[in-house]
């Protein structure tokens, strides 16, 4: 199982797609030291982006969000493992959910080099305590 699991919150932002709002919105975030665990974006409705930011420090986050009056969505739990990278890195805890009748709704799992992997992972709201519970998060 990994070696550390914790709770994150994930946050959306929308954001205009065009060349170099990524960059503005991550210098901004570096200038003022909001540090990701995590980030995604991908298009959404015409002519924006989905952005989703998963901070170190939410409150921080939130904070900076409100000075630059960004539209930061409503936090998500969700949890960050990470542990050494092998084949079936993920296979333990998805069953200790699986047999506690938790279902994961959605994950990104990525090999971090240095034989190292990070998974970001949900489950449905109802079930955050006890996931963490399961599988021992922090």
């Amino acid at each position: 199982m990994a070696k550390g699991i914790r709770k994150v919150n994930n946050y959306v932002l929308h954001a205009n797609d065009l060349p170099g709002e990524g960059a503005h919105l991550l210098k901004t975030l570096k200038k003022h030291g909001v540090n990701l665990l995590a980030l995604t974006a991908f298009p959404a409705a015409s002519g924006t982006s989905q952005v989703e930011l998963i901070p170190e420090d939410s409150q921080h986050l939130e904070e900076i969000a409100r000075k630059y009056g960004w539209k930061l969505s409503k936090k998500k739990t969700g949890f960050l493992a990470q542990g050494k990278d092998r084949a079936g890195a993920l296979v333990k805890l998805a069953e200790k959910l699986g047999r506690a009748g938790i279902n994961i709704t959605a994950i990104d799992a990525i090999a971090a080099g240095a034989e190292r992997y990070g998974a970001v992972f949900w489950v449905r709201p109802k079930d955050v305590d006890r996931a963490a519970a399961v599988i021992g998060a922090r």
